[in-house]
């Protein structure tokens, strides 16, 4: 580099005084010098021999002076170019301030509204670029610099369609890419002609990580993360950062599309989707109950059953009974729907969130408890197919548009309110609005006493009835409150307990566990003065023990305090039955309660282990039976099922869960249990197919739908060949990195395993060897030994029986009881070597 900087120096004496270094990078190293001319700061930008040689003086020149016309206050300009020697290099003003970069090195994230305010300046320079039929090519935090008055500039015009414009061949050669592959659009990875698109690909990217801390797509080497922009879905950001509104995700997805005509058509487009520069206020436009959604909470241990009764095929994969945090009210909203209104179900409602209008904003705990108690009481009623509490919670605070609301909840109609005070009256406003045509279609307003808030809820479920009769032009009964109460003032209290709860649970999701401790403990203590209001009402000793349930989740980890919240749950729901016997609920929650203590080892008699999980497999069927659209106790039951009785029953509940309630709080598990009941089932089962595409569409960032994939590729319903094997490495990479940290290493093992099957189908077999070799585990990581059940599958797929039998028996060292399972039913995995002797004396089978 000294070289470099003699010779710029030599090249430019007289004109401009070369200072220090101001930057390096993989193409270019800047320098900070004194024009002496003009008697200014200016940079200068020298590329390095390699691609200044790739690219030659005549080529960059003219590229340069393209660049140079573009006049744009967030256009970074250029005084002059040059070549000193060979060395290509450019002039353009020294800007005080810093990159992007460099915040995102110091902060980590940026404010939502400051981050988009950014990209809106970064997009409108690129839209004027793109006008003049200049793309810039290589879009990245580097690249957007940042004046001290906080505006943007784009830097680097025309130095990244030179190198494109050369020789290729020769341009990889010299180690360099142009663009940045953690920010490079598919179709610029692949070598394709880009255009505006590839650009608007690279902002999308840039955008995520000013927001996220981390760019959407990461890898072990280029090759990987070009992989992954090719084939994976870009995760939710809004997973890591609950404060980035729907709209601006939403942005980022459509910049994101894999397809250059899916994304917006212009850079100004891209802008106008984010919508115009906001405060960080109005940019989270929010009612502070927003932030108390649901969070989802680590799952427990499966139980360790034969492969072919096991959730996607065996351990790494960790099922949660309810994940979600424990939703107390689980009313489902199933059947098919048939007709169709402007592409919408017809006979499909939705109820949202009520808008708390108050002055002081003191209602929304009213305002949320008129939402819920209106969707069970329409819940489940003859001609009307009501969207459950879980699926209507997602668009809890959202500024979405209705229309966009109704596309995705496909309904035809949603019901709209808000409430609010006048003295002692309390006014609530419904609408009813068309999901297409986003217009009011019928509206009321109710008036009640502030002191009787329960008669007023009584009152918006039959004016509610009456406008969606007459709307829909038939009978429409409402269902009777199930468990109801006459008082009050004990129905108010359950409706603060809930407020308090979802406080808690935002507490637990920011690491504030004093503020977890206080909010349940406020909820409980809400709640128990509830249960003493009303001698016959058993809803709040059901949110009592769904409260300690939660508990007994979070503190799994300390086995003496989760019993203890266990044995306080299980008298609650005791106590909820004695005042309603046939209580599905309380039967659900005490089931739960039951199945929980086994799955995570509290029970160490295994005599009253398998008493337990009878005992919970009886209360859940029972309350499935009381209530047939008990969502929650039969996707408990999915999951039980894999310990007592066959993939058709595990199969089946999960179905029943998902039919009874789409949106169900755990619906992505259920899911996986659906996928991996019918892969287990047969190499080529259109099921698994169908399922893993429902959670690919559902659930695009989750570790299951990487996963099914990745599965899928074992199979014959996939071809076997080397873009196979490419693929099957890209979706192991996403099922770790979708993984929470404590279950990266065993899910980085037992993916690399799957990818073994994939190259052994394709015939590489050494290679298969070589990963089973580094990914088998041992007993510290994996005491169960299970990973050595899919190493003997690849060994089977190799048609190599000794290697499969040994890996076999190591498995069997450590789950000695599964042989019987074994010796009954080989599975598919090990059908080909189920005749051989060393296998059948392996499992017990008799001659």
């Amino acid at each position: 580099m000294a070289d470099i900087l003699e010779t710029l120096q030599t090249h430019l004496d007289g004109t401009y005084r070369v200072e220090r270094e101001l930057g390096r990078g993989g193409m270019a190293t800047v320098y900070l010098a004194r024009d002496l001319r003009e008697d200014r700061e200016v940079a200068i930008k020298v590329l390095n021999p390699d691609l200044s040689a790739t690219i030659g003086a005549d080529r960059f020149e003219r590229e340069i002076k393209i660049a140079s016309r573009l006049q744009h206050p967030h256009i970074l300009g250029c005084y002059e170019s040059g070549s000193a020697n060979g060395l290509l290099y450019y002039v353009m003003p020294f800007v005080k301030g810093e990159s992007v970069r460099d915040r995102l090195n110091r902060e980590g994230q940026l404010p939502v509204a400051e981050a988009v305010r950014i990209i809106r300046e970064v997009a409108d320079a690129l839209g004027y670029a793109h006008a003049q039929e200049v793309v810039h090519r290589d879009v990245k935090p580097e690249n957007i610099l940042l004046l001290e008055s906080g505006h943007a500039l784009v830097a680097d015009f025309g130095i990244a369609r030179a190198a494109t414009e050369g020789d290729a061949q020769k341009l990889t050669q010299t180690g360099m890419a142009v663009g940045t592959p953690v920010y490079m659009s598919p179709e610029q990875s692949t070598g394709e002609k880009v255009g505006p698109a590839a650009d608007i690909y690279s902002l999308g990217c840039v955008l995520y990580e000013m927001l996220s801390g981390d760019p959407p797509f990461t890898g072990r080497n280029a090759m990987a993360i070009m992989a992954r922009h090719a084939m994976d879905t870009v995760p939710s950001i809004r997973i890591v950062r609950q404060a980035v509104p729907d709209e601006v995700e939403e942005a980022i997805y459509a910049a994101m599309e894999k397809s250059p005509a899916d994304r917006p058509r212009t850079a100004t487009e891209f802008a106008a989707i984010l919508g115009t520069p906001l405060g960080e206020t109005a940019m989270r436009r929010v009612d502070r109950f927003t932030t108390m959604r649901r969070i989802p909470t680590p799952p427990p241990e499966p139980p360790k059953t034969p492969w072919f009764k096991q959730p996607a095929v065996l351990g790494g994969l960790l099922l949660a009974v309810l994940a979600g945090g424990g939703a107390f009210w689980k009313f489902g909203g199933g059947g098919s729907v048939a007709l169709k209104k402007d592409g919408l179900a017809a006979d499909r409602i939705a109820v949202l969130y009520f808008d708390d209008v108050s002055s002081q904003h003191e209602l929304g705990y009213l305002a949320d408890g008129l939402t819920e108690s209106l969707i069970a009481s329409l819940t489940g009623v003859t001609g009307v197919n009501v969207v459950s509490r879980g699926g209507v919670e997602t668009f809890r605070g959202s500024t979405s548009p209705n229309d966009s609301i109704a596309k995705v909840l496909d309904v035809a109609t949603l019901v709209r309110g808000d409430v609010s005070k006048d003295g002692d009256k309390l006014l609530v406003n419904i609408r009813l609005v068309d999901g297409a045509g986003d217009f009011v279609r019928k509206s009321a307003k109710i008036t009640g006493s502030a002191s009787n808030a329960l008669a007023l809820r009584d009152s918006l479920a039959s004016r509610v009835t009456i406008l969606i009769r007459e709307e829909l032009g038939r009978q429409v009964k409402v269902r009777e409150q199930r468990d109801a109460t006459s008082n009050a003032d004990a129905w108010e209290l359950v409706q603060r307990a809930e407020v308090e709860r979802r406080a808690g649970e935002a507490a637990l999701k920011g690491g504030d566990a004093a503020g977890l401790a206080r909010a349940f403990g406020a909820a409980d203590s809400l709640l128990l003065v509830a249960e003493g209001m009303d001698a016959k009402w058993g809803e709040p000793s059901v949110l009592r023990a769904n409260l300690a349930y939660r508990r007994s989740r979070i503190l799994q980890g300390d086995p003496p305090a989760a019993r203890a919240w266990i044995d306080s749950g299980l008298v609650f729901a005791e106590r909820a039955l004695q005042r309603t016997p046939s209580n599905p609920d309380a039967l659900e929650v005490r089931g739960n309660l039951r199945y929980f203590t086994v799955l995570v080892g509290l029970e160490p008699d295994q005599k009253k282990a398998l008493e337990m999980v009878d005992s919970a497999q009886a209360d859940l069927e029972t309350a499935t039976q009381a209530n047939p659209l008990q969502a929650g106790a039969f996707a408990t039951l999915s999951h039980l099922y894999y310990r007592t009785k066959t993939n058709v029953d595990v199969n089946m509940a999960a179905k029943r869960a998902l039919e009874a309630d789409a949106f169900l709080s755990n619906a992505d598990v259920v899911l996986s249990r659906l996928f991996a009941s019918s892969y287990d089932l047969n190499n080529i089962d259109p099921d698994a197919i169908a399922w893993c595409e429902q959670t690919k569409r559902r659930f695009p960032t989750s570790a299951n739908a990487a996963r099914c994939q990745l599965q899928l590729l074992t199979t014959r319903s996939r071809p076997a060949d080397a873009a196979a094997a490419v693929k099957a490495w890209a979706l192991a990479d996403s099922v770790v990195l979708r993984s929470p940290k404590p279950q990266q290493t065993v899910q980085r093992l037992a993916s690399d395993l799957f990818v073994a099957a994939v190259l052994a189908r394709a015939g590489m077999a050494d290679s298969a060897r070589k990963v089973v070799q580094r990914s088998q585990g041992d007993a510290e990581v994996d005491s169960k030994r299970d990973l050595m059940l899919r190493a003997a599958f690849v060994h089977t797929i190799l048609a190599d029986t000794a290697a499969a039998v040994s890996a076999l028996n190591v498995y069997f060292s450590r789950n000695d009881e599964r042989r019987a399972a074994y010796a009954n039913d080989p599975g598919w995995w090990f059908k080909p070597i189920a005749q051989s002797p060393a296998f059948q004396k392996l499992v017990g089978v008799v001659p």
